[in-house]
């Protein structure tokens, strides 16, 4: 199974689909928040299973902060992560996604791409296709692969 995980697009279309062609075909998009209203186009023309949470920048579109879903044998937590204050660390991030049990966690927010574990929780950030924040300053993602055995893997790629 492919996934293709991205966040804080902020309405920077043109890189979401050049990622998009890029990447595809894929099972499933996962957005992280701050589509600032493309979320609908996405969806439509993904034409796969999506999974959308609102950033701060989203609350006027409604939806939902948080989702926690199953794939496969994982359980993911999934929230852009503001209210979780991970622009200081994801220690609070880690212990929400301990409580709810998952083993996956995926935030956005800071615009930095982070793949790490914590606490035996996966910990995954993509970035910002949008307005990335790390030190190359160039828009990023991350494709999630999950093989037969339920093996996890992450890639952080950029445009």
């Amino acid at each position: 199974m492919k996934i293709l995980i991205v966040s804080d697009t902020h309405r920077k279309d043109d890189n979401f689909w050049t990622v998009f062609r890029k990447e595809a075909p894929i099972d499933m998009l996962i957005h992280c928040g701050d589509s600032c209203g493309s979320e609908k186009n996405y969806r439509f023309r993904a034409n796969c299973e999506c999974h959308f949470v609102n950033g701060n920048c989203d609350s006027i579109f409604g939806g939902n902060t948080e989702q926690i879903f199953e794939l496969g044998s994982h359980k993911i937590f999934l929230t852009h992560g503001h209210r979780y204050g991970v622009r200081s660390g994801e220690e609070v991030l880690v212990s929400m996604a301990k409580a709810v049990g998952a083993d996956i966690v995926m935030y956005g927010h800071t615009h930095i791409p982070v793949i790490k574990v914590m606490e035996g929780i996966k910990v995954v950030n993509p970035g910002s296709l949008g307005e990335p924040r790390q030190e190359n300053r160039t828009p990023s993602y991350i494709v999630m692969t999950i093989d037969d055995e339920q093996n996890v893997n992450f890639e952080l790629k950029y445009i």
